[in-house]
């Protein structure tokens, strides 16, 4: 006895739908381009003034969201070397800070062509979101001359794999 066609197709469909990535991996050049990363998903491009270090500076950002994680990167220019150690301090206290998060320890983390710096580091952050949820950030500050950035994966339980995937893709053209 033979199936109907559209029998014979239901498991063909199925094993299609349950092999459909959770996560559209793509390169994504930051910046000037000296930075690529990879993104879960296609980022939108931000730009917006922030006081980092007691100095206006611009501050460029790519986000975008899958399977409930917030997956974003920001680059801030700095005018001078003295101002890459103070702006970096900054974002990682304002990371923890913005969670109510006493900031942590980090471990050292540097991406292939990143800037020497003993303050690069990698954190993992708990705290609450305004509303009281409670949230985990993973999080990465690192330089490349006087570029300062961070990359950040932040939800209530962002997929560990996906996390990783993130930080080992962020590498600067040699």
């Amino acid at each position: 006895m033979s199936l109907p066609r559209a029998g014979r197709l239901a498991p063909l469909l199925a094993a299609l739908v349950a092999c459909t990535p959770t996560f559209d991996w793509r390169e994504v050049r930051i910046g000037d381009g000296s930075l690529r990363a990879l993104f879960p998903c296609r980022p939108q491009h931000r730009a917006r003034e922030v006081t980092l270090g007691g100095t206006a500076l611009h501050m460029a950002m790519s986000v975008c969201t899958a399977e409930a994680s917030t997956f974003a990167l920001s680059v801030v220019d700095t005018p001078a070397p003295g101002n890459v150690g103070p702006v970096l301090d900054e974002l990682r206290r304002a990371a923890s800070g913005n969670l109510g998060a006493t900031l942590p320890a980090g471990t050292p983390f540097a991406p292939e062509g990143a800037t020497p710096n003993p303050a690069s580091a990698r954190l993992r952050i708990e705290g609450r979101l305004p509303d009281g949820k409670p949230v985990v950030e993973h999080a990465a500050f690192f330089i490349h001359g006087l570029r300062v950035y961070q990359a950040s994966v932040i939800g209530a339980a962002p997929d560990v794999g996906a996390v990783e995937d993130f930080f080992a893709g962020l590498k600067f053209a040699p």
